[in-house]
């Protein structure tokens, strides 16, 4: 799966700053260094935006290029922030042939954000999985911890706004 880069501009505090230069003095000069700052960094922003990662760069003595294709090469990492309410559907093998593709076409229309975007407002994020484990109620979406199964795409604007009206 493609990662996607945000679009909403960086909010960054200063106690994030902050952490985030304690935590590169502590590292710096260390061999090895890169994956660790980056997992932290991610603990203290929630995802791994640009510009934490320009100043991973040049906090390590790195080349910005190395530190991008880190965080995009392993899927740990995020580069989007998640949403108050994660959408995650499930294109595994059960759930794709049983109709995941629409409804995740649907989800993208009825948020207007693709495959790992996130709604302005934060609300939600949506994201496509590889298989949850619970191939016998395929199709299936999940909101937070909660599991959908056998949907329908019409069945999601009312799904959706249970958690729009919270």
């Amino acid at each position: 799966m493609k990662k996607s880069m945000t679009t909403l501009p960086f909010k960054g505090t200063t106690e994030q700053k902050i952490a985030l230069d304690r935590l590169i003095a502590d590292y710096k000069g260390q061999a090895g260094a890169l994956m660790p700052v980056l997992q932290k960094a991610q603990d203290i922003y929630g995802y791994l935006p640009e510009e934490v990662q320009r100043a991973i760069a040049q906090g390590l003595g790195v080349p910005y290029s190395e530190v991008f294709g880190v965080v995009t090469f392993y899927s740990q990492f995020l580069l989007s922030p998640k949403g108050t309410y994660p959408v995650a559907v499930c294109l595994g093998t059960a759930c794709y042939v049983k109709g995941s593709g629409i409804l995740m076409e649907k989800l993208e229309e009825l948020l207007g954000i693709g495959n790992g975007g996130i709604t302005p407002d934060l609300k939600f994020s949506l994201d496509a999985t590889r298989c949850i484990g619970a191939c016998g109620l395929a199709p299936v979406l999940t909101i937070g911890e909660d599991v959908y199964g056998r949907l329908e795409p019409s069945q999601l604007p009312e799904i959706l706004k249970k958690y729009q009206d919270q």
